[in-house]
């Protein structure tokens, strides 16, 4: 996966960013298609609950934005883009930094496109899991992303 400048940037920024910095999880690569988006929470003193395994609200905000963003991204002007529920699965406790890879392939955009010209809302639901460098799922996460067509709006002299 490759950034460019512009998504490398988006990631310092986001990373900066007050709401998402205390989550306590960092993204570490952005594509340049926003196709694919990597994130990792480390287990430290900001992360850390009160039995010494990694809090569940920093598992579930770090994860929290992304298939949103990468949506409104991919989608572009035309559509209105929202969370509208997330469910979240703990698996086992976390012990170690988890990772978290965000994907949205070509074909599900042009299905999004292809439902809003009939449909002209749907929602759509995604997974990703928080895994350890070994692969072992610690929490799975499922999102449902609601998307709208937007309205043309007309001029008030065409009226």
């Amino acid at each position: 996966m490759r950034e460019s400048l512009r998504t490398r940037a988006f990631r310092w920024a986001f990373n900066l960013w007050p709401c998402y910095r205390g989550t306590g999880g960092r993204v570490t690569a952005i594509a340049a298609d926003w196709r694919e988006v990597r994130v990792c929470l480390p287990l430290n003193w900001r992360t850390r609950n009160y039995v010494g395994t990694t809090f569940g609200g920093s598992m579930g905000g770090a994860v929290d934005p992304f298939f949103m963003i990468m949506l409104i991204k991919l989608l572009g002007p035309g559509c209105t883009v929202w969370d509208k529920a997330a469910t979240i699965r703990f698996r086992k406790p976390g012990r170690s930094t988890l990772h978290a890879v965000f994907r949205i392939p070509e074909q599900e955009t042009v299905e999004i496109r292809r439902l809003l010209e009939i449909e002209g809302k749907l929602d759509r639901v995604y997974r990703v899991n928080l895994e350890d460098a070994q692969g072992t799922v610690h929490a799975e996460i499922e999102k449902v992303i609601q998307i709208r067509k937007k309205a043309i709006k007309q001029d008030s002299q065409d009226v």
